[in-house]
């Protein structure tokens, strides 16, 4: 099996993870960045989770390997050193491992709010905070892996005009819902929808880049 088979079967691998870990937050109704509840009851939610946080987190390395392993694929399929090409595939790489990075925090923060909130409500609001903001501000890595992949993929062929367009649009979008985070502190975002369907954007830009992947 190529490199390129193993990158795009990674993607899909994430897409997949992503799916099952948001199923497993809705059904057991943990309390997830951006929700728009009450402190209270975020507090109640954190306070009685128990192991439940622990299962969906178990899935949370799997999918940053296979995004780093994916877009390393991105990036070995357009590199082209001698062109801004190259460049802009670099930018899409940099934005997935920034991603990845980011998203580790708010992982972790997950565990010290629900630690924090068996002690009272004051250290979980600050946590919670922070777990908000830096949640929205992720969001801008992913517009970073999107463009810069869309430029560089579209340029050389690799992705369809529509595929590049589709990177654009959610990039817009999660970058539009990425600035909107300072004010989305206490966990009720105006910009909510435009980030969802920017991150909607993403995962079926995802799997178009595995099939091209799989396809090359």
């Amino acid at each position: 099996m190529s490199f390129s088979d193993v990158a795009g079967w990674s993607g899909l691998g994430f897409v997949l993870t992503a799916l099952v870990v948001n199923l497993i937050y809705v059904r057991d109704g943990l309390p997830f960045p951006m929700s728009g509840k009450t402190m209270d009851e975020v507090v109640a939610s954190l306070a009685a989770v128990g192991d439940a946080l622990k299962r969906p987190s178990m899935l949370a390395p799997l999918s940053w390997l296979c995004t780093t392993v994916f877009a390393a694929g991105m990036l070995s399929a357009l590199w082209t050193p001698t062109q801004g090409l190259g460049a802009w595939a670099l930018v899409g790489f940099a934005g997935v491992l920034m991603q990845n990075v980011t998203f580790s925090c708010v992982e972790a923060l997950r565990f010290g709010l629900a630690a924090a909130a068996e002690h009272g409500r004051g250290s979980t609001a600050g946590l919670w905070a922070l777990s908000n903001v830096l949640f929205g501000f992720n969001q801008v890595f992913l517009a970073a892996a999107l463009v810069g992949f869309s430029i560089a993929g579209t340029d050389a062929g690799f992705l369809p005009a529509w595929h590049g367009w589709l990177g654009y649009l959610s990039a817009a979008l999660l970058f539009v819902s990425s600035s909107a985070s300072p004010y989305n502190v206490e966990g009720t975002s105006r910009t909510a929808l435009l980030g969802l369907l920017g991150w909607l954007g993403w995962i079926a830009w995802i799997i178009a880049c595995s099939i091209a992947l799989l396809g090359g």
